[in-house]
């Protein structure tokens, strides 16, 4: 049964987010063809068939039972509909094509607009109501870094200090992991090692390492103390406290929070842990949970590890950071894009479709509640507007090469070649479509 509820709340949560950037991006196109003095047949959130509808004035409005989608059907213009039948009439003032080259390219790019302002404002929306909580890197210590890890293969050891990207130092340790820098060419980091400051690179599938086993995160740099104990668990039953500081496992020292549960779970027999409790030092033996292969501890608070900022923001700043995330994001994506085309990253690994994208934002969502599902409805906007920017017939970025080829020549495509590209687009996406969703199929069943 959990699994029927994990699936039902999955499906909604994306039908959703995907309702809401459909409806923005295809509202950008209507707006800019009603501006224009364009005749707009269809509104359609949703592909057929059609759940329900109604028509006021000339446009029909329409919500559709497949939510992977929409279209504004604009009069004289060769769109998803594939209808032809205009192309031998006289051209009406209100059609599409009557109108000049500029409008139609605002017309096609509105909806990629309204996409990137709608993650503007969301990302605007939720640094002024929410702020942002920040790690200063000047508060932490130096990381544990396991042997078989990424950050150990880039050439980082226990004890380093990661602060800055790029060969530029940070404020914060969220931008130590900024998309839009990750996703860049020559990906370095900057590190502090007794004292001294060190660069390090990164091989060029760096990426796919990071996705496949992680990367530093803040609880490499949290302490081997012990916040809370389970009840009924082997850690209570052996005595261990809240507060207590583990230094020792098996007789091997041990510092980060990291270290002890890599330790914890390594092991298939009991552990001896040398334990301080009040300055006094004291030994404990117990045995892992043997379904879990846990001991029943709670990891040290990071209020209690390092210095915690609460960063508030009036409304100029957080449209500025709106702007800054918006940006970050975008960037990330298309240099993302970049390294799958130059086969940098693995397509496979990285390359999602709509399964994806809705265990993404579901995960997003339990993680973060409502901040979650609108952060990750932020980024996926900006996706969808790069993507619809692709040069693809059938996409955004497709009918804009058409209108920019008769804009630099004054010929307008025949509509035998138009509809022959638009259908080659078409085929393209179906067979995208299923790939990438064949693809999620695979990764979320370890094929």
């Amino acid at each position: 049964m959990d699994w029927l509820v994990n699936f039902s709340s999955t499906i909604l949560i994306f039908i959703a987010a995907i309702f809401i950037l459909v409806t923005i991006h295809e509202l950008g196109h209507f707006i800019a063809a009603k501006l224009f003095g364009m005749r707009v047949d269809k509104f359609s959130i949703g592909f057929p068939p059609k759940i329900f509808g109604f028509k006021k004035g000339d446009t029909e409005y329409v919500i559709g039972a497949t939510p992977l989608g929409g279209y504004v059907s604009i009069a004289g213009m060769i769109d998803e509909s594939m209808d032809t039948e205009f192309v031998d009439e006289e051209v009406k003032p209100d059609e599409f094509r009557a109108k000049p080259v500029w409008q139609r390219m605002i017309v096609i790019t509105a909806g990629v607009i309204l996409n990137v302002i709608l993650a503007v404002a969301i990302y605007a929306g939720i640094a002024l109501h929410y702020g942002e909580t920040v790690v200063p890197i000047d508060s932490m210590n130096g990381a544990y870094v396991s042997e078989n890890s990424v950050a150990h293969q880039i050439g980082m050891q226990t004890g380093d200090r990661l602060i800055g990207v790029n060969n530029e130092e940070v404020q914060h340790f969220r931008q130590l992991l900024n998309p839009s820098e990750l996703t860049g060419r020559d990906l370095t980091f900057l590190v502090e090692r007794n004292g001294e400051r060190l660069t390090l690179s990164t091989p060029p599938n760096f990426l796919d390492l990071v996705s496949k086993d992680g990367f530093i995160s803040q609880e490499h740099y949290l302490p081997s103390s012990i916040s809370d104990v389970m009840d009924g668990s082997p850690a209570e039953e052996a005595g261990l406290q809240g507060g207590d500081q583990v230094v020792a496992v098996d007789g091997d020292s041990v510092n980060y929070w990291v270290e002890l549960v890599d330790k914890i779970q390594s092991s298939e027999t009991s552990l001896n842990l040398d334990v301080e409790r009040d300055g006094e030092r004291f030994q404990v033996t117990l045995t892992p949970d043997p379904e879990t292969g846990q001991i029943g501890v709670g990891r040290p608070d990071l209020e209690d590890s390092f210095r915690i900022e609460q960063i508030n923001y009036n409304f100029a700043q957080a449209l500025g950071m709106g702007v800054e995330r918006s940006n970050d994001a975008l960037f990330g994506i298309v240099q993302g894009i970049g390294k799958m085309f130059s086969g940098d990253i693995s397509v496979r690994e990285n390359l999602g479709g709509p399964v994806a994208i809705a265990n993404v934002t579901r995960e997003a969502t339990d993680r973060g509640g409502w901040l979650g599902f609108w952060n990750i409805t932020a980024f996926l906007s900006v996706t969808l507007a790069i993507m619809n920017m692709l040069p693809i017939p059938a996409l955004d970025g497709g009918h804009f090469m058409f209108l920019l080829y008769e804009g630099i020549t004054r010929r307008e495509p025949s509509p035998k070649v138009r509809m022959g590209l638009q259908q080659l687009g078409f085929i393209l996406l179906i067979g995208l479509f299923i790939l990438v969703t064949f693809n999620d199929i695979l990764r979320t069943f370890g094929g």
